[in-house]
């Protein structure tokens, strides 16, 4: 399965460590959102008005609590299926 095929409710695993890039009003700019492994849940899928072949996912990531988050947007890189291995340095 591609992440083009998932559905809302779907999981999805953060493929880097996400920061909020301003996006995400109620939360401090560059704090991080998500580290990378991170699962989350695909609240919703789409496009760029401007760029529409760019997709954008709309995802809501657990937290050290197991809380879900706010909604914040992705781009398929920053995203994968299944889960990653991570590694400590």
């Amino acid at each position: 399965m591609t992440l083009e095929n998932l559905q809302p409710g779907d999981m999805v695993f953060a493929a880097t460590d996400i920061f909020n890039d301003g996006s995400v009003p109620e939360l401090a700019e560059d704090i991080q959102i998500a580290s990378k492994g991170a699962r989350g849940v695909l609240i919703n899928t789409g496009h760029l008005e401007e760029q529409p072949s760019q997709i954008l996912f709309l995802v809501r990531f657990e937290d050290s609590n197991h809380e879900l988050g706010p909604p914040v947007g992705c781009w398929p890189d920053e995203l994968s299926e299944e889960p990653l291995a991570v590694t400590d340095c």
